[in-house]
């Protein structure tokens, strides 16, 4: 922690809280001892006041040192004042039955979701729960950028926004916030339940459309409250990336019945690589040359790529019969544990 960030975190621990709501950080964790470290010094130097949150990290069945990481980080988040709890999900393979479990041992009446790949900004917390001053808000989703990325793909994703609110946001059917950086009114999960535990994909979309279409609750968009992903490095996770994608675009169609991505035709994506390779490729390759980013040569390749992992995905996937379950969708008579008297 660097100075600036020892006097942010001073000025939080000193600020009144009456203002603050209380707020539980709910983070799902699958093998994440990569990125665990970088993850954990961002929550620690968040300046939301220290008293007023709690963090609730949950290993959902690790086969790495993830478990190891989080037991020390329990001491260090102590040292410093902060409430950490590690918790464990491991009946259910899922990031949605993992942040279920951060729901149902949380103590605030705020939550905030964010990933282990993700690196949260000093004021993120802060500027994720301002909105719900608004009591008419149950959602908000904060900014998603990316990480400051060194391979061609990372380059790639940065430049197609991917994993853009903005563009979850003006989805056609109804807006939503990715659980990479959003918040959620506790709430507003009182009458439409928590996440699909079974589902694979497509949850966040799921529970924000449940939350403004069932209860009438809107949501809210936190330019302010930034966390940065950290993009896929190799070619076989961003294959895995966007057959994600597919999965999720099918199973939202079979919950909700929006619309199926168009396939990529064969004659267009013919028609495409031909013209990267007359027009674009040398282009590219010019710009190159006068210093612009070489990832440029590569884009009409790799959109393909993702276009058929997605396509594949999308034509593959099918729904798991227990995500249509709803007896999990119970109203939380009280999720807020009680303290002993």
């Amino acid at each position: 922690m660097d100075l600036t960030q020892q006097a942010l975190f001073m000025m939080a621990l000193s600020e009144p809280t009456s203002d603050f709501p209380r707020v539980s950080v709910i983070v799902p964790i699958y093998n994440g001892e990569q990125d665990l470290p970088g993850l954990l010094n961002c929550l620690m130097a968040q300046t939301y006041p220290a008293g007023q949150v709690e963090y609730l990290l949950v290993d959902n069945a690790s086969s790495d040192r993830t478990s190891q990481i989080l037991a020390a980080a329990a001491e260090q988040f102590a040292a410093k004042g902060l409430t950490f709890k590690a918790l464990s999900e491991r009946e259910i393979q899922s990031a949605y039955a993992a942040r279920n479990i951060g729901i149902r041992q949380a103590t605030g009446e705020l939550l905030a979701f964010t990933d282990a790949d993700c690196y949260p900004q000093p004021d993120w917390l802060t500027g994720l729960i301002r909105p719900f001053q608004d009591d008419s808000v149950g959602l908000v989703a904060g900014e998603i950028t990316a990480f400051p990325g060194t391979t061609w793909l990372e380059r790639y994703a940065e430049r197609k926004r991917t994993m853009s609110q903005k563009d979850t946001l003006a989805h056609q059917f109804c807006p939503y916030g990715q659980t990479a950086n959003l918040g959620i009114r506790l709430k507003a999960l009182e009458k439409v339940g928590l996440f699909r535990p079974y589902m694979t994909t497509g949850g966040d979309a799921d529970i924000c459309w449940r939350v403004q279409r069932e209860d009438h609750w809107k949501i809210h968009y936190a330019t302010d409250a930034v966390v940065q992903h950290r993009h896929r490095q190799t070619l076989k996770d961003l294959y895995a990336q966007w057959y994600r994608y597919g999965k999720s675009n099918r199973y939202l169609h079979d919950l909700h019945g929006v619309k199926l991505a168009w396939p990529l035709p064969k004659k267009e994506r013919n028609r495409s690589l031909l013209r990267w390779a007359v027009k674009e490729l040398p282009q590219a390759a010019v710009k190159s040359i006068a210093g612009e980013p070489a990832v440029g040569m590569l884009t009409t390749p790799l959109d393909i790529y993702c276009a058929r992992a997605r396509d594949r995905g999308q034509k593959e996937a099918r729904l798991p019969e227990n995500a249509r379950d709803k007896a999990y969708l119970l109203a939380l008579h009280h999720a807020v544990e009680q303290p002993a008297s």
